[in-house]
């Protein structure tokens, strides 16, 4: 009879036969063993090797200081916005969100620093007298371009200020001066007096060499912190954000943000190729977007203004619009570059050397004119009195005229046509359909010289490029025009001359500009 017997599991036979292994190992050998557990090692990854910025951020950060603008206001309650006195580009304390007032609320009684700043009782800055108080009213960034103090920040940073204080990287406040501004270009500059000491600076880099895709460091100051750096690279060159007439932003995606106005942005090698001044932002804070003045424009513009104290610059009294392609076409020109002058002001140096509407500037000295934005640039950046070649076109044909250039106005305006007593003439039919065909319909101008646009047919080519009632044709071709008849022989001569288009003069009440126009339709 058999017996049924219960046969051990797997598990109980690898221990077993385990267990008898290590005992048969410690009998053989006589030496006892030490078992351990092992654990899996924690994940580690090989980076692959990317720049860092450490170094250069050493080397900079001395030289880079926080700006604070100060201005007399009127005695206030005391109890407004709980001692917060910073004001962020027209935003005060109670347009921050809630979650970032308790932060602020400490940041504006106790200063950047966490110590106990330069400000009066219930939170006021300064002494009072019987204009008011001394109080912060602008914060933003600079940075150090000479070892004796002189610093370079925006002249909007600073245009506000009675009074500024320079901050620097290591919590050390210094009194400055202004010691200039330049609103064309958005620059200033400030002194401090170092006692003797002698600052970390930075020098300017040659931007012409400066690509897209290059790396670049913001340093600044972005809403009162103080020493910030973010890190980019160049996304364009020669923008034109409308600010003024020497617009050649370089556009870079660091992070900069109301504050870092007037802070440098470094290449690699530690050197400025530009100064933060703008960004471009629906919310107000950073989206990628933002704007330096190239070094090469700052470097001139800087050196001038710790010389003298302001800026000197070359000018010729010309009012310009960029060259389109229809203008070229109705000009004979065979490229759409240079800057068409539209008016010369009298007694201007323009003037004196010959310089007429209609002519398109093509080169300064032999250099090639892109627009009129290129020509203001460089005008702008020669000294008065200095003669200058320009090279124009003209009536078909390419001339060369020789300027001495003048000083340009603190304040100038764009000239006007000036009003004549020529007296009307009659309007024949055929003229009157002629210009019917270019959607124009014009009667006698009320002092005789030109032609009032008395209609506009809404789908044509006159009413696309702008033209509107009321505006007054003065030229045709840069011929002088009083009556349709004057017209009608200008378009037939460009038909002649296998022109398609006409350049047509408009003057209205905001000054005076072309547009080119198709001759019978054809475009």
């Amino acid at each position: 009879m058999f017996k049924n017997i219960k046969a051990p599991s797997l598990n109980t036979a690898l221990k077993a036969s385990t267990v008898a292994g290590l005992a048969a190992a410690v009998f053989a050998t006589g030496i006892p063993l030490e078992i351990t557990r092992s654990y899996a090692e924690a994940v580690k990854v090989q980076a692959p090797s990317v720049p860092s910025f450490a170094n250069v951020v050493d080397a900079v950060s001395p030289a880079v200081v926080s700006v604070r603008v100060e201005n007399r206001v009127n005695p206030v309650a005391d109890d407004e916005g709980n001692g917060f006195a910073f004001d962020f580009n027209g935003r005060g304390f109670d347009d921050l969100p809630d979650a970032l007032k308790p932060f602020f609320r400490q940041f504006g009684e106790q200063g950047p620093q966490g110590q106990q700043g330069r400000r009066g009782p219930q939170g006021h800055h300064g002494p009072q007298d019987g204009k008011g108080r001394l109080r912060p009213v602008a914060q933003g960034s600079g940075f150090f371009i000479s070892e004796d103090g002189y610093i370079v920040t925006n002249n909007h940073v600073v245009s506000d200020g009675a009074a500024f204080v320079a901050v620097m990287n290591d919590g050390t406040e210094l009194d400055a001066k202004l010691i200039g501004k330049d609103p064309r270009t958005d620059l200033a500059v400030l002194k401090v007096d170092g006692k003797g000491r002698k600052f970390t600076y930075v020098n300017w880099a040659d931007d012409n060499g400066v690509r897209v895709g290059d790396w670049v460091v913001a340093v600044g100051n972005p809403f009162g912190l103080g020493g910030t750096v973010t890190a980019g690279i160049v996304s364009a060159r020669g923008r034109d954000i409308g600010s003024g007439p020497y617009d050649d932003y370089l556009q870079v995606d660091a992070a900069v943000n109301r504050g870092n106005s007037g802070g440098p942005t470094f290449n690699l090698n530690g050197e400025v190729v530009g100064i933060n001044t703008a960004i471009f932002s629906p919310s107000g804070g950073n989206v990628g977007i933002a704007f330096a003045i190239p070094a090469s424009t700052a470097k001139d513009v800087v050196a001038d203004l710790m010389k003298d104290g302001q800026v000197s610059r070359g000018y010729l009294g010309v009012q310009i619009q960029p060259v389109t392609k229809d203008i070229a076409d109705s000009l004979g020109l065979s490229e759409a570059s240079g800057a068409l002058v539209v008016s010369a002001q009298a007694g201007t140096p323009g003037e004196k050397a010959g310089m007429k509407a209609g002519d398109v500037v093509t080169a300064v000295n032999g250099e090639t004119v892109k627009d009129a934005r290129d020509l203001s640039r460089r005008i702008g950046a020669m000294t008065p009195g200095k003669k200058v070649e320009l090279s124009v076109w003209r009536a078909g044909k390419a001339q060369s005229l020789t300027v001495e250039l003048g000083t340009l106005p603190a304040e100038q305006k764009d000239a006007s046509a000036d009003d004549g007593d020529q007296a009307p003439e009659s309007q024949a039919p055929a003229s009157e359909k002629a210009l019917a065909d270019l959607g124009l319909t014009v009667g006698p101008s009320e002092d005789g010289k030109g032609l009032q646009i008395t209609g506009i047919d809404p789908n044509s080519d006159a009413a696309d490029k702008g033209i509107k009632e009321g505006e007054k044709i003065t030229s045709v071709n840069n011929q002088e025009v009083s009556n349709a008849d004057d017209v009608v022989k200008v378009l037939n001569q460009a038909k002649k001359d296998g022109r398609t288009r006409a350049l047509f003069q408009i003057q209205s009440k905001e000054g005076s500009r072309f547009v080119a126009l198709p001759i019978n339709g054809q475009g």
